[in-house]
């Protein structure tokens, strides 16, 4: 290209530049004497305007490590010629807020996570971002962002910690979250369950088993989102901070291009988002977050299209929390990108798909210096000719407990079929106290409800309560219902997300103790031994309890939720019911 071609087209970049509105001519001077007052000068006030936004806290391990993440893509900014701006959003630490009124707070940190950065990046005029995401809500709140500004936009893992060791073997925090249930059952020694929690979480980075922040990180990669192979890299390593590099490097050239979100997702993006979550036995959040993406980018995506996809696509991969290994593994064999060359090779992930770097998936796999198939030698991966389950990971349930669907993750290969009678649980602290004190037996089916995106408000996560079910040796002979969410960690016969909630006269508000529950996972069936008219009936004659909150920032959200059935969103734009 010719220096004057060269010129013209820089002048035609700068031209769209939206920061213009804030940096160019006399009226902006005092906009630039403010900016000045920060260390910029005029080559900054003359470049594309990058918001880097980090959410870096000292509250969660997953986070803590992050300003060196985000330091290193404004290198990556300032190298490739933009103007790099750091600003903050919050996190809340799911682990930490686990079975406490707290862990409320966490799907409500995805839409604020989503809010904030939308306000930063309108408010201030940038044109491009590169957002940075470690513990689990950050990360598709920071894709719904991306989606919502459809600003050139690189996404950004902080990287996963090192699995812990304990009488050696690798652990990490669900086994501690399982030893809980082990130990109230007299199985473990408190000194045991000591020396587990003091090695279990040996530094900086989000849960290493492919629970929700590995699950979408390997998404980020599959949607076109992130480049390919930047998921796997460890928090504390220089490979990590070289990836954050690449993505300030990557984002000045999708500015040129005027390459954004909307050039990148289609309806094959997700699908391809989904084959890979189904086919590594990724966290049930996926389908939540997926869901409230595909709104974002008003994109046709239902609950259904996941079962569709994951009877149709094989699970290959065997990682925490139904196997043993994880993603540091998965790293030393090559990363997400040699799960998508097995997907792409056989017709399951569509190779055509564009990604972020303007490259489609096929083109990018061809660039990345992969081992040859025939050279991975790794129990916990197989080839798609001959996979774990040749179905996907994910099962979408619907009945008349469930006419809008419910999700489970199978993460074993015993039958799942059960019928007996429920115990009914108002929320998540009884249901733990119950099953603490060894009551739940093989057969059983506990019922936890008014956990929904409203009712909760906030839709906890219940690791406390499947771990200690797991702890005790049932986890996979004791049901668990909810309308309520299960962590990324939890395995077994845990299937939550079930739609209508409670809060919004969904079935699940008309069991009580004693009704008989169906389930048939190879049916996809979830039905409780009642009529319409009796279902009805109990609806029309049951207390509706009264909202949990009726102030402050839980009230504001949990009266905007949508249902699960549709990711939960909040968002007034996009489809909700």
């Amino acid at each position: 290209m010719s220096q004057q071609s060269e010129r013209r087209d820089e002048a035609e970049t700068r031209e769209r530049l939206r920061s213009r509105e804030v940096t160019d001519g006399p009226e902006r001077a005092p906009h630039r004497a403010m900016f000045r007052a920060m260390g910029f000068d005029d080559a900054d006030l003359d470049s594309p305007m990058v918001g880097v936004a980090n959410p870096a806290a000292d509250i969660t391990p997953c986070n803590v490590h992050l300003d060196d993440v985000a330091d290193a893509a404004t290198d990556g900014i300032d190298d490739a010629g933009g103007m790099p701006i750091e600003f903050g959003t919050i996190t809340i630490s799911d682990a930490i807020s686990m079975g406490t009124e707290g862990m409320k707070a966490s799907l409500i940190s995805r839409e604020v996570i989503a809010d904030s950065v939308e306000l930063v990046s309108f408010g201030e005029r940038m044109d491009a971002l590169v957002t940075v995401a470690g513990c689990d809500k950050n990360l598709p709140g920071m894709m719904m962002a991306a989606i919502r500004t459809d600003l050139p936009t690189v996404f950004c893992y902080g990287g996963s910690i090192l699995p812990g060791e304990h009488e050696g073997r690798d652990v990490t925090v669900q086994d501690v979250f399982e030893g809980v249930g082990t130990y109230a059952q007299g199985e473990m020694s408190r000194d045991e369950l000591d020396d587990l929690e003091r090695n279990a979480c040996p530094g900086a980075g989000s849960c290493g088993g492919m629970f929700t922040a590995n699950t979408m990180a390997s998404i980020s990669e599959a949607i076109g989102l992130a480049p390919l192979g930047s998921a796997s890299p460890l928090a504390e390593s220089d490979e990590r901070e070289a990836v954050a590099h690449e993505a300030g490097e990557v984002v000045l050239d999708a500015i040129e291009a005027d390459r954004k979100p909307s050039d990148i997702l289609t309806r094959a993006s997700f699908e391809n988002a989904i084959a890979l979550q189904v086919a590594l036995g990724g966290s049930t959040n996926g389908v939540l977050h997926l869901l409230a993406m595909a709104a974002e980018a008003d994109i046709d995506l239902d609950i259904d299209t996941f079962d569709e996809i994951s009877q149709r696509t094989p699970k290959i991969a065997n990682l925490q929390p139904g196997g043993t290994r994880v993603m540091e593994d998965l790293h030393e064999i090559g990363g997400v990108p040699v799960v998508i060359r097995r997907l792409v090779e056989g017709g399951y992930m569509d190779g055509g798909a564009m990604t972020v770097t303007g490259r489609t998936i096929s083109e990018e796999l061809d660039e990345l210096d992969l081992p040859a198939d025939d050279e991975i030698d790794a129990d916990f991966l197989r080839p798609a000719a001959d996979p774990f389950d040749e179905e996907g990971a994910i099962r979408i349930l619907k009945g008349n407990l469930a006419p809008e669907g419910a999700v489970l993750k199978v993460t074993s290969d015993d039958e799942l079929r059960q019928e007996g009678t429920v115990r009914v649980f108002e929320g998540e602290e009884n249901a733990m106290e119950y099953v603490q004190e060894g009551h739940v037996e093989s057969g059983d089916v506990v019922c936890i409800r008014n956990e929904g995106p409203r009712g909760g408000p906030g839709m906890r996560e219940m690791l406390g309560v499947t771990s200690a079910v797991a702890g005790q040796g049932h986890a996979d002979d004791v049901a668990l219902l909810t309308d309520g969410r299960f962590s990324g960690a939890t395995r077994g016969f845990s299937i939550g997300h079930i739609a209508p909630e409670a809060a919004a006269d969904g079935p699940i508000a008309a069991l009580q103790d004693g009704d008989t529950v169906s389930i048939d996972v190879d049916e996809r069936r979830l039905e409780v031994d009642l009529s319409d008219e009796e279902i009805e009936s109990r609806l029309a004659e049951r207390d509706r309890p009264e909202p949990n909150y009726t102030t402050g920032v839980l009230a504001k959200y949990g009266a905007t939720f949508g249902s699960a059935a549709n990711g939960a969103v909040t968002n007034p734009g996009v489809k909700r019911e």
